[in-house]
């Protein structure tokens, strides 16, 4: 039997994840790059 949503609709899975801090925008990318071609899931975050 499937857990219920919760009261808002949405139901909860926990994620976990790692910041990690640049340089600059190009050591973003070559970052990305190589994480990407090692099979992780990732999202891009500029602030």
């Amino acid at each position: 039997m499937a857990k219920p949503l919760g009261r808002n609709g949405f139901k909860y899975r926990p994620q976990f994840g790692v910041i990690i801090i640049c340089k600059d925008e190009a050591d973003q990318a070559e970052i990305y790059a190589r994480l990407k071609a090692d099979g992780y899931k990732l999202k891009v975050v500029s602030v």
